[in-house]
């Protein structure tokens, strides 16, 4: 039975939502659920699409496919990516984030009011004009034109930024879909793209999804994913599975770090970036792992999926990687997880923290701008 309550009308008119209110609730179901509300729009006819849909469609914020499907257009994606930071600069203080610079001077982005005589290989785009020009008016003793030497030159000293690869991998085993923690990370990670393309657009960054595997995710395919649903409620399980012959159903829903973590350095070795770094966000020990050409599920978790894992930690470091892995604690103390982010820091010369979903991205922030000037050096 259905319950209406009736008042009094105030007079006022009705105001209907506008294409921005309507498109942030949308990309909040997106950040939250995935994409299938857009696939629910995809089932209505073309002439009976809601007229609230067809505005935000008319400002440019989602479109159609080839395929005539809906989904998030760039414009979208950017302000998806901007609302995302700009909600979690509120969580916590701004000014203990944003550019953190390195002490050593050389040619960079950012113009000091600082300056020195020009040496050479100085870019001239950091000329002190100014000063330049009244060096060569007072060695010529004045007049005019005025001939400038190599010995005027006076340039702007600079901030040495220096351009870092960043991986953040995002766990997408069943267990993210507890306690909001998948949706918690990933509006970290969104936010986290909007951060790196305003303030440090020299820098990249990409995500990768690891479950029973490990794949990349672009911008949309990252607001579009949600965690692997569980498939198997065995309590013990021993599998293995041929990469090179997969059969049509392999669970999904298992923690393959050692997957990410190879996929990752893989991707990172291609960069020449300064500094390079892995951020992994987890809430559970590995569950699975490759050998060869075969991947391993195994639960409970075992110790030989964390020695592979842990070996690949080694490499990475090996490679001059940061790796900053954060364990996102429930409402229990989870000594296992906790553990093996420790081991996993201690074997890599990382960084390991456990936290609350809360916490998790002031945690991550601080990590990824740390990571951009600490130098690490192949072993």
């Amino acid at each position: 039975m259905s319950v209406y309550e009736y008042s009094r009308w105030d007079g006022q008119e009705f105001q209907p939502q506008s294409a921005d209110e309507v498109f942030e609730k949308l990309s909040e179901h997106l950040i939250q659920h995935g994409d299938d509300l857009l696939r629910q729009l995809d089932d209505i006819d073309e002439d009976e699409v809601p007229e609230l849909i067809q505005l935000i469609e008319k400002e440019g914020l989602i479109e159609r496919d080839e395929e005539g499907k809906f989904r998030v257009s760039p414009k979208g994606i950017r302000r998806i990516q901007d609302k995302a930071l700009s909600d979690l600069f509120l969580t916590f203080r701004r000014d203990g984030l944003g550019r953190h610079d390195s002490q050593q001077k050389g040619e960079g982005a950012v113009r000091l009011e600082d300056t020195r005589p020009y040496v050479y290989g100085d870019s001239l785009a950091n000329l002190n004009m100014h000063e330049t020009l009244k060096n060569a008016y007072i060695r010529q003793g004045g007049g005019v034109p005025i001939r400038l030497k190599h010995e005027d030159y006076i340039v702007h000293e600079t901030e040495f930024q220096s351009r870092c690869a960043t991986v953040v991998l995002i766990d997408m085993s069943g267990s993210m879909g507890r306690y909001g923690k998948y949706h918690t990370t990933k509006k970290v990670a969104v936010a986290l793209q909007a951060m790196v393309r305003a303030q440090y657009p020299q820098d990249s960054i990409e995500m990768i999804g690891f479950y029973t595997f490990a794949s990349p995710m672009t911008e949309r395919q990252l607001l579009n994913s949600a965690p692997k649903p569980v498939s198997l409620w065995d309590s013990r399980v021993h599998l293995r599975f041929d990469l090179d012959n997969l059969p049509g159903r392999v669970p999904q829903h298992f923690t393959n770090i050692h997957a990410g973590l190879r996929l990752a350095r893989s991707r990172l070795m291609r960069h020449g970036a300064g500094n390079k770094q892995i951020i992994v966000i987890t809430d559970g020990e590995p569950t699975a792992h490759v050998e060869g050409r075969e991947v391993v599920l195994i639960y409970p978790p075992a110790e030989k999926t964390a020695t592979h894992t842990l070996n690949e930690a080694r490499h990475c470091a090996n490679a001059g990687i940061r790796i900053s892995s954060f364990a996102l604690i429930e409402d229990y103390f989870y000594l296992g997880l906790v553990n093996f982010v420790q081991e996993m820091a201690r074997v890599s010369g990382g960084v390991a923290a456990y936290c609350s979903t809360e916490d998790l991205g002031q945690f991550v922030f601080e990590s990824f701008v740390g990571g951009r000037h600490t130098r690490r050096h192949s072993k």
